[in-house]
Formats: C-alpha cells, sequence, structure tokens
C-alpha cells in the first residue's frame, strides 16, 4: 500500500529530505550540507543530484520503507530553480494552493529516484516587463509558498500576514479568497549577522546573537532609533550604547536586533509588493528569539490590531509539510484514496 510522501527542500546551502505519513505526520528528515551554491559553483549540478539521490536512500533504509510503498517525491525551494534539480516558472500572484498544486511539474530523474518528482512552484509578484519605476514592487520566493500553505492549515486566519524570519526574512500576505497577494524579502537575518561579527559593532556584541531572551527595554530603544533616524545611525548606536550605556552583551545585541528588525516592519508598512490592512491579523514563524522579538516590534508599531505567533512544534518542517498539504490538492495518479 502506498502510504508515505518524500519531501525534498533545498536552500543555497542545505538541502534537507523528509518522509511523511499520508495523513502529515512526520516521520524523519536528513540534512545535507549541500545546495544550489554548489551547483553554481561547479557549473552543474552532479554534486546536488548525487545528495538527494543519498538522502532519499538513507531515509528510506532507517524508516525501513521501500519506494513501493510511496505515492509521491515533492521538492521545492531552489530546487525548482535553473541551479537547482529542474527548473519551473514562478506562479505570477495571486495564486491559491490549487494554483501551487496545479502548478506542479512531474519530472522522472532516474539517476536520483525511480519515481517521478513533483515540484512545486514558486511565485513572483506581478508578470511583465520590470523596470526602476515599478521594481520596489517586485518579488520572488521558492519554498517560502510551501511555508505559507503550512500555516493557512495550521493556523487558519483569514486575511493574514504572514511572517518568515531567516536569513532573509520573507513576509506573505493571504487574502480573504485564500491567495497569495503578494511577498517581500528583506535581508535581515543576514545584515544581522554581518553587523554582528563583521563590523565595528562586533566588540559590543562580542560577535554574538541575542540567544535566549532578549532585553525588551533594548530591544524596543534600538527600533526606535531606526524608525526615528534610519538603520545606519540606529545600527552604529549600539556601540554607543557599548561605550557609554552598558557593556552587557545581551543588551548590546538586543538593541542591534531591534534596529535591524525594525527596517522590517517600516518595509511592510510602505512597500508596494504587498497588499496589507490593518485589519490584517499577523502571524509569525519561526524559531525564538526572532519570533517573540517581531512579535514586540509589530505590537510596538500598533499598526496591526491582531498580532500572533505560530506555537506549533518548532520541530516540525513547515515547508515539508506544506509540500503535503499541495500535494493532496494535486490529481496525482498514485494520490491515496481517502
Amino acid at each position: 500500500m502506498k502510504k508515505y510522501l518524500i519531501t525534498i527542500d533545498g536552500g543555497t546551502t542545505n538541502t534537507r529530505v523528509a518522509l511523511w505519513k499520508e495523513n502529515k505526520e512526520f516521520l524523519s528528515a536528513v540534512k545535507s550540507e549541500v545546495g544550489v551554491k554548489d551547483t553554481a559553483r561547479d557549473g552543474n549540478n552532479a554534486r546536488l543530484k548525487k545528495a538527494v539521490k543519498s538522502m532519499l536512500e538513507e531515509i528510506l533504509e532507517r524508516s525501513g520503507v521501500t519506494y513501493e510503498e510511496v505515492w509521491a517525491v515533492c521538492a521545492c525551494g531552489m530546487l525548482t530553480s535553473n541551479v537547482g534539480l529542474w527548473e519551473v516558472p514562478h506562479l505570477t500572484a495571486p495564486a491559491g494552493l490549487e494554483d501551487f498544486a496545479q502548478g506542479i511539474k512531474k519530472i522522472l530523474i532516474q539517476d536520483i529516484c525511480p519515481l517521478p518528482i513533483f515540484f512545486i512552484p514558486g511565485m513572483k509578484n506581478f508578470t511583465g516587463e520590470v523596470s526602476l519605476d515599478n521594481l520596489e514592487k517586485m518579488d520572488i520566493m521558492r519554498g517560502e509558498e510551501t511555508e505559507t500553505a503550512a500555516l493557512m492549515e495550521l493556523c487558519p486566519q483569514g486575511e493574514t500576514l504572514y511572517v518568515l524570519p531567516g536569513s532573509h526574512t520573507k513576509f506573505v500576505t493571504v487574502d480573504r479568497n485564500l491567495k497569495m497577494t503578494g511577498c517581500l524579502t528583506s535581508l535581515a537575518g543576514e545584515l544581522l549577522a554581518l553587523l554582528t561579527r563583521g563590523s565595528i559593532l562586533a566588540d559590543a556584541v562580542k560577535r554574538e546573537f541575542v540567544t535566549g531572551d532578549y532585553n525588551r527595554e533594548m530591544l524596543l530603544a534600538g527600533a526606535r532609533q531606526t524608525w526615528e533616524t534610519g538603520l545606519s545611525r540606529a545600527a552604529f548606536l549600539t556601540r554607543i550604547v557599548g561605550q557609554f550605556v552598558t557593556a552587557s552583551q545581551p543588551s548590546c545585541a538586543s538593541f542591534l536586533l531591534g534596529a535591524v528588525m525594525a527596517a522590517d516592519i517600516q518595509a511592510v508598512k510602505t512597500s508596494r509588493a504587498l497588499t496589507v490592512t490593518e485589519d490584517m491579523k499577523v502571524v509569525i514563524a519561526g524559531k525564538e528569539p526572532l519570533r517573540g522579538a517581531l512579535k514586540e516590534l509589530f505590537m510596538e508599531d500598533g499598526t496591526f490590531k491582531e498580532v500572533t505567533v505560530f506555537q506549533g512544534d518548532e520541530d516540525v518542517l513547515l515547508s515539508g509539510y506544506g509540500m503535503c498539504v499541495i500535494a493532496k490538492k494535486a490529481v496525482l495518479p498514485s494520490l491515496p484514496k481517502p
């Protein structure tokens, strides 16, 4: 009986394979430090294909499952890009879960696995020429659409702004018709890492991020400085805090965290990439302390009336769960009967 589904989520630096039951129950996962960066560097995807094949075989052997018991293998993220396993064009917003299901490309890559892989498309904000006049309206995502699909099922809120913090924080708006209407990407996580470890601020924050609980007072102080004088000035004030206010590493790191993340709140409110309303609910996923810090900043800003954090198990792979959701909506020949 075909009762399992395998998901493959590939990014720039890492790729993860997960095994699920047909009811979307997570069973196991394996990870490789091979990503599309290796394809870009090598000029071919041989290394990536070898890593995916190895992980698929490992997870099946570990779980005592055979390909004969798998009804679908799904892939998303950068694996669907031109430096991945198979390029799939972005869908254009607005796009619902059924649109993503219909956009799946079924490709058999025999040197990876004996089953066709169902490549789930990403999304772009609009179709047409991009110029300096409309540049800021454009954004793209590959992979975050599956995380959003998971959140839409696990914590449905209707008209919602979903927040996915990470190296590149993604904001995705969903309308009353459950269509993803746009996305916005920031470099917040990557910028925070550069400032923390590769700038003059490294001394104040001891080259360490906020771990565990952040200092709420300093977080909000850093955010207010960004809103008042801009990110560049606010970030430098971390050094002033360290020299004249407190040498506490958690305090300085919290100030810098607030300064960087506050710029994202401002972008959400002013960007033309998103369709936001004050009545939208905000749902924040990810891990602490970013998740809690973002909630604090949204609440401090006060634009949105209802801000919550996704309280699901942090070990749940949202991208994999979302692929299960989308695959269930696709008309697949091997889809189990309900």
